[in-house]
């Protein structure tokens, strides 16, 4: 399973690798660390064909402007190891795009992640998963409300982030408007 993200910019990636450096510190929490990058995913997905993918991933960033999103306070998904993260707002732009990939990338894939469904995708930044406990939720939060959340982050990629071993590795990156590869 692959996953097609968007890396934040330098000052955005900083400040969540600060936060997440913190919560390391004052909670023990590194799951987060298994993807190394602050990121934005866009949609998981099963691809046979990578070759086939990047081609794709290469035509839709030439003609990808520049998107600007927004964030606002935290969030958590509940569970056994509850996931606490940062909210993205849904604006028309990322919704386009997110729905353009999404429809044309499952027509190249054997099997697309449930939860990045146009109709069900909560875009975030992940702050803590993997190693959170429902009894730390309280602390964690506590702690997190005396940063402010209300970012707005320029999107200008679009990055294939694949598993390897415990982590979520970059395989390529795509910058919007610009053919240029970073691996």
């Amino acid at each position: 399973m692959i996953a097609i993200t968007s890396l934040l910019d330098e000052d955005h990636s900083e400040r969540v690798l600060e936060l997440t450096g913190h919560l390391e510190k004052k909670f023990g929490l590194t799951g987060v660390k298994m993807t190394p990058y602050a990121h934005l995913t866009l949609l998981t997905a099963e691809v046979p064909d990578m070759e086939e993918l990047k081609h794709y991933l290469d035509q839709v960033s030439l003609e990808t402007p520049s998107i600007t999103v927004r964030t606002t306070g935290l969030g958590v998904f509940p569970g056994q190891s509850p996931v606490v993260y940062i909210p993205v707002l849904r604006t028309p732009p990322i919704n386009q795009l997110h729905a353009r990939l999404h429809r044309e990338i499952s027509e190249m894939s054997s099997e697309m992640g449930l939860y990045y469904n146009p109709n069900l995708w909560l875009p975030h930044i992940s702050l803590a998963l993997g190693d959170t406990t429902p009894e730390m939720l309280g602390p964690v939060l506590s702690f997190l409300c005396q940063f402010n959340f209300n970012w707005e982050i320029k999107i200008e990629n679009l990055t294939i982030l694949q598993k390897c071993g415990e982590y979520f590795l970059k395989e390529e990156e795509f910058r919007f408007g610009r053919r240029e590869f970073i691996a």
